[in-house]
């Protein structure tokens, strides 16, 4: 592969990374309602999830999903109602402030991996981004076409992977500093749940 052509692509993606979407969003809301462990973990299982929709794009499954406006739908709307479980469960821990003193409870990272995971597999416009960028950087010429569509997939985790884990330790930079706003860190899983079911309810009502 051309190397040019690589390098522009890792330029694009990342610019597409850094846009305000439901990963990023995630990753900053549960570094700041918890701490930079529990973005890293959430950051993870979002990263691992991308192997499916990579895996997906190297197939055509990702074509076929996008084609069928059934399918298309079923995975939207199961990403949406997901996320409005979890802005639920934010709202539910409404009472819970940022230094944990209301209540005691021990971070789950395991359990936020796993909603990491979730959450990228049912969100749509993960596999419509695949769909409509790696064509256009895939050169049939020097053929082997799967093996590329896979490389440039990687390189979409890898750069995700590591921008997720930066905003992770920044989101938690900031969150020492919400703390000392009683009545911002009184109400942080209220901004949580409310970002997540802002979220849910855009890709609800998102088209192809």
């Amino acid at each position: 592969m051309d190397i040019a052509m690589v390098l522009s692509y890792l330029g694009v993606v990342v610019f597409l990374t850094l846009m305000p979407g439901p990963d990023i969003l995630f990753v900053i809301a549960q570094s700041i309602s918890q701490n930079k462990k529990a973005g890293i973990a959430t950051a993870i299982g979002l990263c691992t999830g991308l192997i499916v929709h990579i895996s997906a794009a190297t197939l055509g499954i990702s074509a076929l999903i996008y084609q069928s406006a059934l399918a298309f739908s079923i995975v939207k709307y199961a990403g949406a109602i997901y996320l409005l479980f979890l802005a639920i469960q934010s709202f539910r821990e409404k009472d819970m402030d940022l230094k944990g003193t209301n209540n005691k409870r021990l971070f789950n990272y395991k359990s936020l991996y796993k909603k990491g995971v979730l959450m990228n597999i049912l969100n749509p416009k993960v596999s419509l981004l695949f769909l409509a960028l790696l064509p256009q950087f895939v050169d049939e010429s020097i053929g082997n076409v799967t093996g590329q569509v896979f490389i440039l997939g990687m390189i979409t985790m890898v750069q995700a992977l590591v921008i997720f884990v930066g905003i992770s330790i920044l989101s938690d930079k900031i969150r020492y500093l919400l703390e000392l706003n009683s009545f911002i860190a009184k109400r942080i899983n209220v901004i949580k749940g409310s970002i997540l079911g802002v979220i849910g309810v855009q890709i609800a009502f998102s088209e192809k």
